[in-house]
């Protein structure tokens, strides 16, 4: 059974935790986030809005040709069915366009629980908080790749 003083441990804990994600907004209402994967890095701004989505000065369609690669992008806002509620703009440098929409993916997601901290539950439970770390092995010398070996000659 539970005792009064851990019930108000308890209580404090989840006041403490709830204060430590607070709204944070630049000086334009503006929350930001920046997103990572493999070699890409997105630095994302979201306000609200009729819902346009700019990538590197391109329309989101326009940037983002693959319907896959939308579909990762619009992840956090379908899941969180804040479709059309908000401007993007986003500038994203290297990696190729599969990291780059990772990236996006994430940064969204983080600058989502700067405007809207109640998100963060149902984020962080859809894994979309966690960045994705796995990235290219390297290569080794004496190999032609990371892990690939040249032909085996008996003789």
């Amino acid at each position: 059974m539970l005792g009064p003083e851990s019930l108000q441990q308890q209580a404090t804990e989840t006041i403490n935790l709830e204060s430590a994600y607070k709204r944070q907004l630049d000086a334009q209402g503006r929350a930001y986030g920046t997103g990572r994967r493999k070699n890409a890095v997105a630095r994302v701004w979201i306000r609200p809005g009729k819902g346009e989505l700019v990538i590197n000065g391109r329309s989101f369609q326009q940037y983002f040709a693959r319907p896959v690669l939308q579909a990762v992008v619009l992840h956090p806002l379908s899941i969180t069915n804040r479709l059309g509620q908000y401007d993007m703009r986003c500038s994203v440098k290297g990696g190729g366009l599969s990291g780059q929409a990772g990236a996006v993916r994430h940064g969204t997601t983080r600058a989502l629980v700067n405007f809207e901290p109640e998100l963060r539950v149902l984020l962080k439970k859809e894994g979309l908080l966690t960045r994705d770390s796995r990235v290219v092995e390297r290569k080794k010398y004496g190999r032609p790749k990371a892990r690939k070996r040249f032909q085996f000659s008996k003789r």
